[in-house]
């Protein structure tokens, strides 16, 4: 098996579609030895925000000297990025090596009558396979979608459960109020971990509170009203936090937010009796970086692109481009997918626009045509034209954006790292 015939193997599993539940991962796992049982791992759910305290966490674990796994999904540029230990990708030759193992272990399961794992659930059996051998001290894991019945939710109780911002997304999988949301990302809390949350609605809140008591698991606030802020600039942010000086290299209104929960989160840990020191959560969390969340890819015009993709995101964003970008012109390049509700992302952040090119994410069922999307954000901004392609609308975009204009690629993460890429080939060309 060659890398091009592994990635098949795992993409033709795409026709088994999607379900939710772990009863088939378990089977595989028996079968290949119950990997996850021999790692210890932190936790991540919640709507908003997982990628960012995953950066922090594995940052500073790294600077304490630990191996640290990380599996995350969906990915910005390559698709081995799911996969990395201190921030190195999984090899070519690894990945091979771990999906030949799988795919004996699947046509035993088949051989019992059992049925086929999906792709997410193959690729976090990789995970747990490739990180046991590399012999990882401690994996973060990022949920793929909610938490109760996500496949990464197979782990024993974790050293951590930590939640991101929980907000209303994905709502035909997990639930329409925000209860019933929480409810199903408090599905990864089990008794003998401890949790850690950054702030939350109170709707949310109290299901976190209530699920912890019930399993006499500990719950650490973080609370970022209490730090003081010292720097906010697209350059990084300074503050305090409860006598220790915070600074983080990420711009955006969100992300005090995040590193306050990832530096209590790592406060637990160390007394979870794990060896790391205040400076080395300190320098972990300032060296931490992490694509596609309001990240400048472009210095002249400034270009920024952004995952933001629901409406807790977009109220978010909208606020970092008030911070960040008052009375300068704007232009926006805008792709979502038909099963967001991305008509309240535009009416949040159209309306700030001076121009908005609207695009379809190429190689995507989900994608909601560019013509479409034009017509809903026209009702809250006349200046949005459609384009055929992601390269139509970057070259559009630059040559619009004048000196001191900012462009903005923001919608969905699916498409960030074609047009990151279309970008950098725009700017070699008309250098």
């Amino acid at each position: 098996m060659d890398y091009r015939e592994a990635r098949a193997y795992m993409e033709d599993q795409q026709r088994y579609g999607q379900d939710m539940g772990l009863e088939k991962l378990q089977a595989l796992l028996k079968i290949l030895g119950n990997p996850e049982r021999k790692l210890r791992f932190i936790h991540i759910a919640g709507t908003n925000g997982k990628g960012s305290i995953l950066a922090y966490l594995s940052a500073s674990l790294t600077r304490a000297g630990y191996r640290v796994g990380r599996y995350i999904s969906p990915t910005l540029y390559y698709y081995r990025e799911r996969f990395q230990i201190n921030g190195k990708i999984i090899s070519r030759e690894a990945y091979i090596r771990m999906v030949e193992r799988i795919r004996g272990a699947v046509e035993t399961l088949e051989a019992g009558g059992g049925y086929k794992p999906t792709p997410f659930e193959l690729e976090t059996a990789l995970c747990f396979l490739y990180f046991l051998e590399q012999k990882c001290d401690i994996v973060v894991l990022e949920c793929g979608m909610g938490g109760r019945d996500d496949a990464t939710n197979v782990i024993p109780a974790p050293e951590l459960c930590v939640f991101a911002s929980i907000s209303l997304d994905h709502t035909q999988f997990l639930g329409n109020t925000l209860e019933e949301i929480a409810s199903v990302k408090a599905g990864i809390l089990k008794e003998g971990a401890w949790a850690v949350t950054g702030t939350q609605d109170p709707a949310a809140g109290k299901v976190l509170e209530r699920v912890c008591r019930e399993k006499n698991i500990p719950l650490i606030q973080g609370r970022p009203e209490d730090a003081e802020t010292l720097r906010d600039s697209l350059e990084g942010q300074t503050f305090l936090y409860h006598g220790s000086r915070l600074e983080i290299s990420m711009a955006g209104s969100c992300q005090k937010e995040n590193a306050v929960t990832a530096f209590e989160a790592l406060r637990a840990l160390r007394d979870r009796g794990w060896q790391i020191t205040d400076r080395q959560i300190l320098e972990g969390m300032r060296e931490a970086t992490w694509s596609g969340r309001f990240t400048r890819i472009q210095e002249q015009p400034l270009f920024y692109v952004d995952g933001a993709h629901n409406p807790d995101a977009a109220r978010k964003l909208r606020a970092s481009i008030q911070k960040y970008f008052a009375g300068r012109r704007l232009i926006f390049i805008n792709g979502v997918l038909k099963d967001k509700d991305y008509r309240s992302v535009a009416a949040e952040t159209a309306p700030l626009a001076d121009v908005i090119f609207t695009i379809e994410t190429p190689g995507n069922d989900r994608a909601l045509p560019a013509g479409e999307l034009a017509r809903v954000i026209r009702g809250f901004n006349p200046h949005v034209h459609p384009c055929r392609s992601i390269g139509e609308a970057v070259e559009k975009a630059e040559k619009t954006a004048g000196k001191g204009d900012v462009i903005l690629a923001f919608g969905s993460l699916s498409f960030l790292g074609e047009l990151t890429r279309l970008v950098s080939e725009y700017r070699e060309k008309n250098r």
